[in-house]
């Protein structure tokens, strides 16, 4: 061992206090490389935004939320260069057995009450509100399989369809399910399911005539 830390180690109160300042001089160290960080950071964004000024994107909003541009912190001139550069194509919106029970959906309550109405994949944002934005927010991209309006433009039941893979092991379904079924019991809404291979055309028949009046 050194005779330096030798005679440190036999005067305690000298170690302690080479060690104090040692741990102040760290301490005010990490500060001023935090401090540059800092500074470095603030001129990064002062000269972006100076650079943008006088086209500050438009916030929108709905329902008194505002919302980001975009949903990803793009502003409309970003995302038009990203999309004129991109391929896209039409697909159809619902698959083969979800648009089969849309059309056996559609087709039982018009014949129970012509002025209701069938929407697909509606996102819960949009006929939706709430005071508390996070609250919003965990919602607002989810989507109900249908829902059915009545005259009023107003949906009062949302219908699931489960398909065979639905709930499969390690499948975050069930999850996203509770999120949408308690935001539509706060809002009085009423949530269904119907199972592949289980519910019948007559099993969804009387499903409709008891969520529909008649007219």
């Amino acid at each position: 061992m050194p005779p330096e830390l030798v005679a440190l180690i036999d005067r305690p109160f000298i170690l302690l206090a080479v060690l104090t300042v040692g741990a102040l001089i760290g301490i005010a160290v990490e500060r001023l490389v935090e401090g540059q960080k800092r500074a470095e950071r603030r001129a990064y964004w002062k000269g972006r935004n100076s650079g943008q000024r006088g086209s500050k994107p438009v916030q929108l909003k709905k329902d008194g939320l505002a919302e980001k541009p975009g949903g990803n912190g793009a502003n409309a001139t970003d995302q038009l260069a990203r999309v004129m550069i991109a391929d896209f194509s039409s697909r159809p919106l619902l698959n083969r057995p979800e648009a089969n029970l849309f059309k056996a959906l559609d087709a039982a309550v018009i014949a129970r009450n012509p002025r209701w109405q069938v929407m697909a994949q509606v996102s819960l944002g949009e006929f939706l509100t709430s005071p508390d934005k996070e609250a919003y927010g965990a919602v607002n991209s989810k989507r109900v399989d249908f829902a059915l309006m009545d005259p009023d433009a107003r949906v009062v039941h949302a219908i699931e369809y489960q398909g065979s893979g639905h709930h499969l092991p390690g499948s975050s379904a069930a999850a996203r399910d509770a999120v949408k079924k308690e935001a539509l019991r706060k809002a009085g809404i009423g949530y269904h399911e119907v199972v592949a291979g289980h519910t019948t055309a007559g099993e969804l028949k009387r499903l409709v005539e008891k969520l529909v009046p008649g007219e």
